[in-house]
């Protein structure tokens, strides 16, 4: 990693990831009342997983369990 990454706020991965969060929670407010606890939260945790993934990997100094993290947030994704 970079020397001038100080935190996972940093990383472009994570920021992207989080205005993914914020479009997945803008998107679902359109979905009906039905899907609250179906499509809806489920969606929302997805989402929610990926930065948490990162920034919970960046947190660790062996680079091969931030992969191992990076795995599981595109995991996440899919």
């Amino acid at each position: 990693m970079k020397e001038n990454i100080k935190s996972y706020k940093d990383l472009q991965v994570w920021q992207e990831a989080m205005e993914l969060v914020a479009s997945i929670y803008r998107i679902v407010k359109s979905f009906p009342e039905a899907e609250k606890y179906g499509m809806v939260q489920q969606m929302c945790r997805a989402g929610v997983s990926v930065p948490a993934n990162i920034a919970g990997g960046h947190g660790f100094s062996h680079r091969k369990v931030f992969l191992n993290h990076l795995s599981i947030a595109r995991g996440s994704l899919m």
